[in-house]
């Protein structure tokens, strides 16, 4: 099986290189954006396997990302797990695949990236 590719989109750097480790040692090819435009412009142009979005960005913000990545043919089959703080996991009307809730267990999230990889 080739390496899975995911794309992390966040716009706190310590996510960002927590993720990207995490990913790294899991034996993913890993690319990072640092915002939702920048993470909807890597989405177009690499494919990713898989996203993981921050739910709350300046400017473009994780609905945003979902919602144009799942608004065009090109990109509408790749999953994507949103995260989220406790009190916006009710306000997931996003259409992503999957919810984290911050803070989470980075173990627990591959897992769940795995999930949606395999299915």
């Amino acid at each position: 099986m080739p390496t899975p590719t995911v794309l992390v989109v966040d716009d706190d750097p310590v996510i960002l290189r927590l993720l990207e480790v995490t990913f790294e040692l899991e034996g993913f090819a890993v690319l990072l954006a640092h915002d939702g435009a920048e993470g909807i412009e890597a989405a177009r142009a690499q494919r990713p396997d898989l996203v993981i979005t921050d739910l709350t960005m300046p400017g473009v913000s994780g609905p945003d990302v979902v919602a144009a990545l799942k608004g065009v043919d090109a990109t509408q089959g790749i999953p994507i797990i949103v995260l989220s703080t406790t009190a916006q996991a009710n306000d997931l009307a996003t259409g992503a695949d999957d919810d984290v809730t911050k803070p989470f267990e980075p173990s627990d999230l591959v897992g769940r990236a795995n999930a949606l990889l395999h299915r």
